[in-house]
């Protein structure tokens, strides 16, 4: 078996390998050997049979209902104490029960057993000794240094080697596997290396040969729930000497750029009882604070985005996204203090430097379905909220869906714009909400300068008034999930918006709408008017639960993830299909592009694996 797997091409063997047992692959493109099964001296105890043999076989080989643990990787590589606490922990969100019942014994007796199974699995290599120091100098074209390549929040590159007409020959130039299969990582890109995340974990990449240059991780954290228990982290920030970085329990760290190490650590948010704060978020660097928000709304917090200082971690400002009795917008929560409100602040926000303005959405509020002892709008959940960047003061704010109950939180990208608008120079901000509408607000003052319905069914409001407030019909109708948090991205080159839309109603009420398919739809929007210029039908499973992102470039490009795990790019200015790569894994993340010693490349988090490519 290994011997035909070694017959096949480097790129399709990395996806095989990254998406099942994860192989060491070498940079050069040569894999380690292998056994394909444990030793046949190592005999189950009679307690895995019992706990552990129904979902994992009874050699641990893994079984439709759980995957192999011997010869795992990721395994091989805890400590006895991790394995030990991950027992006792569970992972309910994978499908994996707590062993807490079981006495400290028999969790030892199952420790010893997985380590046994993996006695012979070969780990990731070793970080290779970079040929030269990591050093870093002044922001260079062909960087990528921030969640999404700008301030703006827009996914459009100036880079221009990779075009309409050369796309077809865009290769595979190396595969980096991570033992975790939902990468949402955006990767950033200076000085030859990439920065990418994992679950509590951060890599730097040679950008050239997809080598390991170093690597920071911790265990997963205690009492975590939602996206955070599951690992989710979307990337981090860097500033000269240092790599900013969020883990699951919402504490900022900062890693020493050139190695890894750990300069701080702050908690960010402060000590309250009974709320979930989490952390996925890639945090932004504005002046010199890191700008950071929390997840964790879905269960019950009081949500904030903070500014903290790169060289000490301490909180320069705080804006809490739901108020306490008394303060501006309280009014709009009519029953009981919202104590745990929600509105989480997850996704990276916007700024625009020339009025010192943050742009930062907000999510759902708490309880998301159950409005019971929420009566009124409640502010500031599913929001845009614009903050002074240096004090967080709130400047303006506009509310998409007012008094949600359909967990229609706002945490869509808010692109900013600089263009001529309706005849006149105008700074724009524009949105797609998971509502079902396209926006265009004049990000100076929060006004609605174009709401319009990007899908074929939305009926939960007839049309967004002069006022900017929703005309309500039914607050539960559709859509269900229109977009989501994956990038989108304009282009001055044809003044087009393009994103990533869910044509879907899934019925939220009782005896209510019949299911669509749940068809996907790369679109193309026109700012002016609000119409679909053009759109491409996306391959795969209704209903599929993928989010990547788009990316345009001034090579006339658009490249996206298709729900099939296909990673695809066409033509800006018709849809027209120019490109396709088969990654075969579910694609959760948003791609980018970077230049590095004269050449451009494209690289994407796919399934378990960052992919980059290259003519």
């Amino acid at each position: 078996m290994l011997e035909r797997i070694l017959r096949l091409s480097f790129p399709m063997l990395a996806l095989i390998v990254g998406a099942a047992l994860t192989f060491p692959i070498w940079t050069d493109g040569t894999v380690a050997a292998v056994r394909a099964t444990p030793s046949p001296q190592v005999q189950a105890p009679p307690l895995f049979a019992v706990q552990c043999a129904g979902c994992h076989g009874e050699e641990g080989l893994g079984t439709a209902k759980g995957p192999a643990l011997a010869m795992n990787q990721r395994v091989a590589e805890q400590s006895p104490d991790q394995l030990t606490a991950y027992l006792q922990r569970g992972n309910v969100a994978a499908g994996m029960p707590s062993f807490a019942d079981l006495s400290v014994s028999d969790r030892a007796v199952l420790v010893r057993y997985l380590l046994r199974l993996n006695v012979d699995t070969i780990t990731k290599p070793a970080p290779i000794a970079p040929t030269t120091p990591i050093t870093w100098g002044a922001p260079q074209p062909g960087d990528w240094r921030t969640y999404n390549g700008s301030d703006s929040g827009n996914r459009y590159s100036p880079l221009e080697q990779i075009t309409t007409a050369n796309v077809a020959t865009l290769k595979l130039k190396w595969v980096f596997p991570i033992q975790y299969f939902g990468l949402e990582t955006t990767p950033l890109a200076a000085d030859g290396v990439l920065y990418v995340t994992a679950p509590n974990q951060v890599i730097a990449i040679d950008a050239q040969t997809g080598g390991q240059l170093w690597q920071y991780s911790r265990p997963p954290s205690a009492g975590m729930v939602g996206d955070a228990r599951l690992g989710t982290n979307r990337g981090v920030a860097l500033l000269r000497d240092k790599i900013y970085f969020v883990t699951d329990n919402a504490h900022l760290l900062a890693l020493d750029r050139a190695s890894g190490k750990l300069f701080w650590e702050m908690q960010m948010a402060p000590d309250t009882t009974g709320q979930h704060f989490g952390g996925t978020i890639a945090p932004l660097i504005v002046h010199d604070t890191v700008v950071a928000g929390v997840a964790g709304a879905d269960h019950g917090i009081r949500g904030f985005v903070a500014a903290f200082a790169v060289e000490t971690g301490a909180v320069v400002w705080r804006t809490w996204t739901v108020p306490r009795r008394g303060e501006p917008g309280s009014e709009t929560w009519q029953g009981t203090e919202p104590v745990t409100g929600g509105g989480s602040t997850w996704l990276t926000g916007s700024y625009d430097a020339a009025s010192d303005t943050l742009y930062w959405a907000t999510g759902n509020p708490w309880p998301d379905s159950n409005d019971v002892d929420r009566p009124g709008d409640n502010l500031y959940t599913n929001c845009v909220l614009a903050l002074n960047a240096r004090t967080g003061e709130l400047k303006w704010h506009y509310q998409f869906t007012p008094h949600d109950l359909n967990d229609r939180d706002a945490t869509e990208p808010n692109v900013l714009v600089d263009t001529v608008y309706q005849g006149k120079p105008s700074a724009l901000l524009l949105h797609a909400d998971r509502n079902g509408f396209f926006y265009v607000l004049d990000r100076t003052n929060g006004k609605v300068l174009l709401a319009k319905p990007f899908l074929r069914r939305v009926d939960w409001a007839s049309r967004i008034g002069l006022d900017g407030r929703p005309v309500v019909k039914d607050p539960r109708g559709c859509p269900s999930d229109a977009a989501n948090w994956s990038s989108t991205a304009y282009s001055p080159q044809t003044r087009l918006y393009y994103f990533l839309a869910l044509e879907e109603c899934v019925g939220n009420k009782p005896g209510g709408y019949p299911d669509q398919t749940g068809q996907r739809f790369l679109r193309a929007v026109n700012i002016e008017t609000g119409d679909i210029a053009w759109e491409v039908p996306q391959p795969g499973a209704a209903r599929a639960k993928t989010w990547s992102g788009v990316l345009a470039t001034a090579g006339g490009l658009i490249f996206y993830g298709q729900p099939n795990g296909g990673f695809a790019a066409v033509d800006q200015g018709n849809g027209k299909a120019l490109w396709h790569f088969p990654t075969n894994v579910r694609m959760k993340a948003s791609p980018m592009t970077f230049a590095v010693a004269g050449k451009q490349y494209v690289a994407v988090a796919a399934g378990p694996n960052i992919l980059c490519f290259g003519l």
